[in-house]
């Protein structure tokens, strides 16, 4: 049933007008509804996805080694399914966006303007009729004014018919005058019946067709509006019914997962990460104290040095008595960097004769190394001298601190780091050269010869990673048992520290030898010193050089002929790349290939002011 004819609405045009905008008000209701769900879904999905990210494993850190477990690869597939689930959030806001709101906003703009039609023809239409009904008025107040001047005239013709002595003259003029007002009171009673017909015609169209017409349109509007109201209001559900599925999916996913984890396999992992390859220490013997004869101590003792007065290498065969791995390593290391005399004064005049280079005292040759070593408890070690350590390494180079099998496993992927690396400047490499056969085919595009510098450069970077590969792949032979010992070139790396320190640790082992022949409980100690240096052997070699802190200039001639030190000549200028630590010995280089020791007084040392402050 239309509105015109259902509850008499045709006098109800402003309540419709009213009511039609309050549906335009539900409307964009329900519009800003919508925007406000998804933007909830967009910030639920961003903060999902940031979840995801904080607790995604960092690339090169510890906590990507975790994830070999299947626990944490299931942590790991749970983040990224809740990547997924944030992702279908972000689909239910823009198909909301795209379906629900840019729909009904397009609408309501065309629904604005059409309501603004049709009540724009009904005021029209009002106007219109108004405008009849005045001129119905005016018809009819003109046609009674019109009667009433006709009688008045027919009663002043009358009066003077009546009466005798008004002239014939007069009479008639009167009569005259009665006619004409009753032919204008006839006109205006014509007028004001065509008037008042057509009125009732209008009238008639207006209350039974215009207006019905009118208020059937805006009918069918508030009906359509309604209508697609509730659309949306199914599509709004659809939208997340569709995605239900893929995030079923991904809670599938989770499940899946969390299925997976083996706690078997997950303690086999632990045990292939730890493993040391060492056996169990063997039985401690019997030591017999009531013999009166040389105490013998048992190989599989703590003090596994002591024994027949030779000093068993840690790092030889396997022991069964082997408990190094569970004991403190000495660091000696420090005390053995720089020569061990005193530097010589400086000569009283700069001739080459005058410099007092010889060997050192006996004094200093005697002292014994226990003395050393006081020295170095009580003082600060110089990790300065190790590079590996300046630049943040806490262990030797080849990781012979490691048991075997960890060595091997970090021997392994070192060796493979450097052949990403190695394959990196070969791609590099690859390229540079067809960016050069470019140039030279086209010159236009390049110049060649600016691509030879960076070519020279990737060939000396590569051929550093492959000595840098063939240093460690000869180490993990070694660790593999390819290998039975270490290859001569390794043996002469750890040469320097060996022959630096064999003359001392004699010397002192000799001082402190029993009148029985056997050795005293600091030989032993001695020798379990030894042992460490051949741990660092390797550190010093194939590193990149220490950086220059300052220059210097030789004030006196100077011929470097012990073991770490270097000759320079009187007025020579060279680069100094490690400070006087206190015991008068001054670091320098003279080319890449060529460093060591100075006596701090025969230089005079410039310092740079930004590497002194850094």
């Amino acid at each position: 049933m239309s509105w015109p004819l259902s509850n008499r609405t045709w006098d109800q045009f402003d309540n419709l007008e009213k009511h039609t905008q309050w549906g335009i008000d539900v409307l964009e209701k329900y519009i800003k509804f919508v925007k406000e769900r998804t933007e909830i879904e967009i910030s639920y999905a961003k903060q999902l996805r940031n979840l995801s990210k904080k607790y995604q494993p960092k690339k090169n850190s510890k906590e990507e080694e975790e994830y070999k477990y299947t626990s944490c690869k299931a942590f790991l597939v749970t983040l990224n399914e809740m990547n997924d689930y944030a992702g279908q959030h972000e689909v239910i806001s823009e198909n909301m966006t795209s379906q629900i709101t840019a729909e009904l906003t397009r609408y309501m703009q065309e629904l604005k303007q059409e309501r603004k039609s049709y009540f724009h023809d009904g005021r029209k239409a009002q106007q219109y009729i108004e405008t009849c009904w005045k001129q119905l008025e005016a018809s009819k107040r003109r046609f009674e004014r019109d009667c009433k001047e006709a009688d008045r005239a027919q009663q002043y013709f009358e009066k003077m018919d009546a009466d005798i002595n008004v002239t014939k003259a007069d009479v008639e003029k009167a009569r005259q005058q009665a006619q004409i007002r009753h032919q204008m009171a006839e006109d205006s009673k014509a007028e004001y019946s065509s008037s008042l017909q057509k009125f009732n015609h209008e009238q008639h169209e207006h209350y039974h067709t215009h207006i019905p017409n009118i208020f059937q349109k805006i009918q069918e509007m508030e009906e359509r509006r309604i209508v697609r109201i509730g659309e949306c209001m199914k599509t709004y559900a659809e939208v997340d019914r569709q995605v239900i599925p893929i995030i079923g999916k991904c809670l599938d996913g989770i499940t899946k997962a969390a299925e997976s984890i083996d706690q078997k396999n997950d303690s086999q992992l632990v045990i292939e990460a730890f493993k040391s390859g060492f056996e169990p220490p063997g039985d401690i013997d019997f030591e017999d104290f009531t013999q009166p004869m040389k105490r013998t101590v048992s190989e599989t003792s703590l003090s596994n040095s002591r024994g027949d007065g030779k000093s068993e290498p840690k790092f030889g065969g396997k022991s069964k008595g082997k408990l190094w791995p569970f004991i403190k390593k000495n660091k000696l290391m420090s005390l053995l960097t720089s020569p061990h005399q005193p530097p010589p004064p400086p000569p009283a005049s700069a001739s080459p004769s005058a410099v007092p280079n010889g060997p050192q005292s006996p004094k200093q040759q005697k002292e014994p190394l226990s003395h050393r070593f006081n020295e170095f408890m009580t003082s600060k070690p110089k990790i300065h001298c190790f590079r590996s350590l300046k630049r943040g390494g806490g262990g030797p180079e080849d990781f012979s601190n490691l048991p075997p099998e960890q060595r091997r496993k970090k021997l392994q992927q070192k060796v493979d780091e450097l052949n990403k690396d190695i394959q990196k400047e070969m791609d590099q490499r690859d390229a540079l050269t067809k960016m050069k056969d470019v140039y030279i085919k086209n010159p236009q595009m390049g110049d060649a010869a600016s691509v030879d510098y960076k070519l020279a450069e990737l060939g000396q970077n590569m051929e550093k990673l492959r000595l840098e590969a063939q240093k460690f792949e000869g180490w993990l032979a070694e660790v593999e048992g390819r290998l039975p010992v270490r290859t001569e070139q390794s043996r002469r790396q750890s040469g320097m520290y060996e022959t630096q320190n064999t003359s001392a640790v004699n010397n002192c082992a000799q001082d402190r030898e029993s009148p029985d022949g056997s050795y005293t409980e600091e030989q032993s100690q001695e020798s379990e010193m030894k042992v460490p240096m051949t741990e660092f052997d390797d550190e010093f070699d194939d590193e990149e050089p220490l950086p220059t802190i300052g220059t210097c200039k030789a004030l006196y001639t100077f011929e470097g002929q012990n073991e770490g030190t270097i000759s320079v000549a009187e007025g020579e200028l060279l680069y100094v790349i490690e400070e006087d630590k206190g015991d008068g010995w001054t670091r320098i280089r003279r080319n890449e290939n060529e460093e060591g020791y100075v006596p701090t007084s025969y230089v005079e040392v410039y310092l740079d002011k930004n590497a002194k402050d850094s």
